[in-house]
């Protein structure tokens, strides 16, 4: 396993210096500074790659070049948008940078509803709360149509969540949501959220695949020559949000994907936290299914909420739709069978695969300095040192096993 962090740009609070001294050999980065839709220069790739390599490390994955909304929409001008994305693809692996990490999400990217969920040793993590989303998008935004997409319970919860949210809880909401999680491309105003919703109206789960499979047909040509590898990174949370859908959320969406271009340049970023929020989604069975189509591994956790967050049994209508962030090896998904399997996956295909820490969670000195949502110091180096643990302890069993055969 090639061992990477993701890294911000020179405004990063955690440096080049802190990622290596984590154990990390390679970054994951890109030009956030560039706007959407803009092809990236070589010699801005050249002056990013440099700043890495000047630190004793290298640019080993982007994530991401950002996917204008026109092409997810497939609307006019979608094909010069298109080709400027594969020029930027084909710029980066000219200086030998060819594995590239990105989304389909329509309008928003990741979504979480609080930054800085205490947890009960004081460490704290992000949350996706349903109840709080919906509050959001009932009685704050006030979607058009919104009270359709929940039940009567969830719809009872949200009222009264929303009637005792005072100004700062009530801003604090709408700035998580709207104003960008490091890594997402844009940022919205109420009212501008709203009219990126409604350029969605009539697209549906059925357009958005259509779209995407255009996208890969004009890119994938131009740049698989190149040897770039495309990683495309599932939905996250991983179902429907605001009535926009999502189609990178479970086996059957990452089958019908593989399906739209058969090449390898077609694939994947196989993100443990994304998917596993889905219990439906058997996670190792996933991994063995598309082994050969993932280009880059997020290994991070989520754990499901088994009560509601007024502390009663949740009822069927929303049990398991709400998570928080996990430690590494404590949530829902079993991480030592996952690292298992990509050990076994490397050994028999002599790949090296690309993985980062992710969305750790903020302790000790985090909590003082500050940092980024989702992407402390300390909780990442926690998850990188458990993560190469469990790797060091597996290939240590299989070489035994190896030996005593």
């Amino acid at each position: 396993m090639h061992y990477t962090w993701r890294w911000f740009g020179p405004e990063d609070p955690v440096s080049l210096a802190d990622a290596r001294q984590a154990g990390a050999k390679g970054i994951v980065s890109a030009l956030h500074h560039v706007p959407n839709g803009t092809v990236w220069a070589p010699d801005a790739i050249a002056e990013r790659k440099s700043l890495i390599e000047a630190a004793g490390l290298q640019w080993s994955v982007v994530e991401s070049i950002a996917v204008p909304e026109a092409i997810k929409l497939g609307s006019g001008g979608w094909q010069g948008l298109a080709d400027a994305w594969a020029q930027s693809a084909i710029n980066l692996a000219q200086q030998e940078i060819t594995t590239i990490c990105y989304n389909f999400m329509p309008v928003l990217d990741w979504t979480r509803t609080r930054l800085r969920h205490r947890l009960a040793d004081g460490a704290e993590c992000l949350r996706f709360d349903l109840v709080d989303l919906a509050a959001f998008d009932v009685h704050i935004l006030q979607r058009r149509n919104a009270r359709f997409a929940y039940g009567a319970t969830l719809l009872d919860l949200a009222e009264t969540r929303a009637r005792t949210l005072d100004e700062a809880a009530r801003s604090e909401l709408i700035n998580t949501i709207l104003a960008g999680l490091p890594g997402s491309e844009e940022s919205y105003s109420l009212d501008s959220f709203r009219d990126q919703i409604a350029r969605y109206d009539g697209v549906g789960a059925d357009g958005l695949r259509r779209n995407l499979s255009q996208f890969l047909s004009r890119v994938i040509p131009q740049v698989a020559p190149h040897g770039v590898k495309l990683a495309l990174h599932p939905d996250d949370p991983p179902r429907p949000i605001f009535g926009l859908p999502r189609v990178v959320s479970s086996a059957q969406d990452l089958r019908t994907i593989c399906a739209m271009h058969d090449n390898l340049a077609n694939g994947l970023t196989f993100c443990v936290g994304s998917l596993g929020v889905r219990e439906d989604n058997d996670l190792p069975a996933m991994l063995q299914e598309f082994g050969a189509r993932v280009h880059f591994l997020h290994l991070r956790n989520t754990r499901r909420d088994r009560v509601s967050s007024e502390g009663a049994l949740q009822r069927d209508e929303i049990a398991g739709e709400s998570f928080e962030e996990a430690a590494h090896l404590e949530g829902d998904a079993d991480m030592a069978q996952l690292v298992s399997l990509i050990v076994h996956m490397e050994r028999n295909s002599g790949r090296t695969l690309p993985f980062r820490p992710d969305h750790g969670h903020a302790m000790l000195s985090d909590l003082k300095q500050g940092y980024r949502p989702g992407y402390p110091a300390i909780g990442r180096l926690r998850g990188m040192a458990e993560i190469r643990g469990l790797e060091h302890a597996l290939r240590g069993r299989a070489a035994s096993g190896e030996a005593a055969g």
